[in-house]
């Protein structure tokens, strides 16, 4: 495959990618979230609960299948364009992947459908098992993705037959690879962050139109919660999750921080423009040695730069050190919402300032945002590898021309767009219909069949 091929197989592969990755990070964080409220539901009594189950639940429904779509075509390029690099992992790899589908994607579409269509006619406690049995395929599903990319990321457990194939010689060290533990804390962060957005733009939308509507107060009041404490361990976890890169990849430390020399008592470069061709930063803001002390906890440590690392072995600078801060400044703009939402609470406040409220509309899709800014960082800065420091980019493709990748590549764009696009805009629909018109008393089946009494709405508008 010449460099063209190569760039624009990359490019597809990133493309279709962006794509999948956005309905996983929103899925998992909104099963968990509708096991949280048909669990309240049980334990309370308050319709409130279940109304709002009932209004994310279709959302989920539509998010999951379009997850499934996304996901499939994946697997393909393996096959199309990235023939080598299926067969020189896939004795490590096929065997992750099958486990996936056939412990967590299962699991999840079987249980799927008593979540959608059983609450008449299994009993309740049935029914909130099967949404727990679902948020917890979601979390299998990534727990398996996450092993096979970091093991591709810090590989481990592995040996090579005649074949030059890799073979598993340790499953546990294959699996619990060196940057595993950190990867998954980090995702199911990012995922729980996504949704708490998502949920909390939906709830501050509806109370712009309807301060006293209940069923968006309490959306709103759960997603702020959720974004006052899971951010604070999020930057924790993403503290980690460096410090676990700079030990087994330090170059792509090196490009997200933007160092292009090593430093003793290296400075934060907060912003800068990277001059890739001259080794330099142009135009730096920085905060002296602070970089060490984040680093090394030291503020004289060394921080090794791109020139300890050979020209072909550096990843592309720019992209990995400005997707890298659009992600970090996510994050603190997540940690400043969440922080002054308790300010807000603490003033009995939360619900009525206004100029808040559309702040929190506007943040919506920040989430998705910052998570494709960090699986941008990660898959760049492990550039120019698939499988690190082990089997280069260009010997992993296949033997295809770059017309043959192109024609692909266009279809693929204008059927996403397509398909996708509809997608989007009849979620944002759903999202846009106020949650009152499900606030009208829920009629359930007992476990025999027989009609239970309509349960007290608690609830009303006013």
């Amino acid at each position: 495959m010449d460099s063209v091929a190569i760039d624009l197989a990359r490019f597809q592969f990133a493309f279709t990618v962006s794509f999948h990755i956005i309905f996983p990070a929103f899925t998992i964080g909104l099963a968990s979230f509708l096991a949280v409220l048909e669990g309240l539901w049980l334990k309370t009594g308050d319709d409130k609960y279940i109304q709002l189950y009932k209004y994310w639940l279709k959302i989920f429904a539509i998010s999951f299948g379009m997850g499934v779509v996304s996901g499939i075509v994946l697997s393909y390029q393996f096959g199309t364009n990235w023939s080598v690099f299926a067969d020189k992992t896939g004795p490590v790899l096929g065997p992750l992947m099958g486990y996936e589908v056939f412990t967590a994607f299962f699991l999840e579409a079987g249980f799927l459908g008593v979540m959608l269509f059983g609450m008449e006619r299994v009993g309740k406690k049935v029914h909130f098992a099967s949404t727990c049995v679902v948020a917890f395929g979601t979390f299998l599903s990534a727990f398996w993705i996450l092993s096979v990319n970091s093991w591709m990321q810090t590989p481990a457990g592995f040996d090579y037959n005649e074949a030059g194939q890799f073979i598993p010689v340790d499953w546990f060290e294959v699996v619990f690879n060196p940057s595993f533990p950190y990867r998954l804390v980090h995702m199911l962060f990012a995922a729980y962050l996504t949704t708490a957005f998502v949920v909390a733009a939906v709830g501050a939308y509806h109370l712009l139109k309807a301060p006293h509507n209940p069923l968006a107060r309490t959306m709103f009041s759960m997603a702020m919660w959720m974004a006052a404490i899971v951010t604070p361990l999020q930057i924790v976890a993403g503290d980690f999750h460096g410090l676990n890169t700079l030990e087994h990849q330090p170059a792509k430390i090196a490009a997200m921080e933007g160092h292009f020399e090593t430093h003793q008592g290296a400075p934060l470069i907060l912003f800068g423009i990277p001059d890739e061709e001259n080794n330099k930063m142009d135009y730096a803001v920085e905060i002296p040695k602070l970089g060490s002390l984040i680093l090394t906890h030291d503020l004289n440590g060394e921080v090794k730069g791109l020139d300890a690392f050979p020209e072909e072995e550096r990843p592309p600078v720019t992209i990995v050190f400005w997707s890298f801060r659009v992600m970090v400044g996510i994050g603190f703009g997540m940690l400043a919402i969440g922080s002054y939402s308790l300010w807000l609470r603490k003033k009995n406040n939360l619900y009525e300032q206004r100029s808040f409220l559309r702040i929190c509309t506007w943040f919506g899709p920040a989430g998705f945002v910052a998570v494709l800014a960090g699986w941008i960082t990660t898959e760049v800065g492990r550039q120019p590898y698939t499988v690190y420091g082990l089997l280069t980019t260009a010997d992993s493709a296949s033997p295809i021309d770059a017309a043959a990748v192109s024609v692909s590549l266009t279809a693929f764009i204008v059927v996403y767009f397509i398909v996708f696009g509809c997608g989007f805009f009849y979620l944002l629909r759903l999202m846009k219909k106020s949650p009152s018109k499900y606030e009208q008393p829920l009629e359930a089946r007992l476990p025999d069949g027989s009609e239970a009494p309509a349960t007290t709405h608690s609830n009303h508008l006013t």
